[in-house]
């Protein structure tokens, strides 16, 4: 898959929801695809994108993450570290969950659904069709650790 194939999904998704990719949220889109996976803040965003776009602010960037959210473009994540951090979101994904350390705030992701089987029983058991889950696990990185 390609990064303009990408894009063109993206942006359907904006257009579909009646929005169009501006320049300034083709710019925030850039920084968040080029730092896939790193799980940034507003304010990283922010700090990302000024340097291409110094007439942005930081309220644009809130609100264009609001929208994508909203969208289906990016997944809005809470750490417990006081701010929201965000991931592109791919049709496909299902949940996956994450290693939070506690002292530094390094998150790792981990790729496998651990929960699949879990899932299955508590559909069976509740009669309940469940579409997602989100996972946290807190504790201290290899280099916390020691």
């Amino acid at each position: 898959m390609g990064l303009s194939y990408e894009y063109d999904i993206l942006k359907k998704k904006l257009k579909e929801k009646g929005f169009k990719l501006t320049p300034q949220r083709k710019s925030i889109l850039d920084v968040i695809v080029a730092n896939e996976g790193k799980h940034l803040s507003a304010e990283e965003i922010y700090e990302l994108v000024k340097g291409e776009r110094p007439e942005i602010g930081l309220a644009t960037i809130y609100r264009t993450m609001q929208m994508f959210d909203e969208v289906g473009m990016v997944y809005k994540h809470n750490f417990d570290d006081g701010r929201s951090r965000y991931e592109l979101y791919h049709d496909e994904d299902h949940q996956h969950h994450h290693l939070i350390c506690i002292n530094c705030g390094k998150v790792v992701e981990v790729e496998e659904d651990l929960l699949e089987q879990l899932e299955h029983e508590v559909e069976n058991k509740y009669d309940f069709s469940i579409t997602n889950h989100n996972l946290k696990f807190f504790g201290y990185c290899n280099l916390c650790r020691d």
